[in-house]
């Protein structure tokens, strides 16, 4: 979403923000105002590529795949694509955060409706809509099963095989990677689907490190569009909410 600080006072856990089907088609209802809601699962059968740098991508020939951010084992400290990479015109417009196990909403987000006055940050910041800062309670990182919905725009290109790789760090030590295929998106479209994340047990002793430690919890999320990088969204985080 925006580049604008995230709050949440709920409970919640480590996530992999932001935005694929499993092996089988994933199960889908129909949205309140119509349409469909996409429920999508990691890919499970997820190997990771041999050890790449940062420094190794930014001078590459061709365009950066999912096999090269695999390889990433830290998390990057710039951009590895431009804004007007997105040629595609996708719009993050709305985010929500909900615990699977209770149904509760932790978190919940809408971008405000698009000004001129937009074009003119976006112009002189270029982080402006590709970071963001949350803040959780302590409670989030023993959330088992969370699910993030967002909702996005598309412009008058189709979009194929797109596909979205989250990972997420503590430090130097990778957490999780996360691996989604949105498949097919219609040009001029509004979607919106929900990604079903699985967070891994983490140990007292970490868990105490992420809390005592705000913002050193990064994640970098990549999106690709025919196996080719289109978008490249980072985010931390702090768990100290509350304290």
């Amino acid at each position: 979403m925006s580049g604008a600080n995230a709050r949440s006072d709920a409970p919640v856990a480590e996530n992999v923000s932001s935005g694929g089907h499993g092996s089988s088609a994933p199960p889908r209802d129909r949205k309140p105002g119509g349409g469909v809601l996409k429920r999508l699962k990691s890919r499970r059968s997820q190997v990771e590529s041999r050890p790449v740098t940062e420094e190794e991508l930014r001078t590459k020939n061709g365009h950066i795949s999912p096999e090269d951010v695999l390889g990433l084992r830290v998390a990057t400290r710039g951009y590895l694509c431009k804004p007007e990479d997105n040629i595609y015109s996708i719009d993050f417009v709305r985010f929500k955060i909900r615990d699977l196990e209770t149904d509760t909403v932790l978190f919940e987000i809408a971008k405000p409706p698009h000004s001129d006055d937009d074009e003119v940050h976006r112009d002189g910041d270029g982080t402006a809509g590709r970071f963001v800062r949350y803040q959780f309670t302590p409670a989030f990182l023993r959330l088992r099963t969370v699910g993030a919905t967002v909702e996005f725009t598309v412009g008058n290109r189709p979009l194929n095989n797109f596909r979205m790789i989250e990972r997420h760090y503590f430090r130097d030590h990778l957490l999780k990677s996360f691996d989604f295929d949105f498949g097919f998106c219609i040009p001029s479209s509004r979607n919106t689907c929900e990604h079903i994340y699985e967070f891994p047990q983490l140990s007292d002793s970490l868990v105490l490190q992420m809390v005592e430690c705000p913002y050193e919890t990064q994640s970098d999320s990549f999106y690709f569009v025919d196996n080719r990088l289109v978008m490249h969204n980072k985010a931390n985080y702090a768990y100290n909410g509350g304290q």
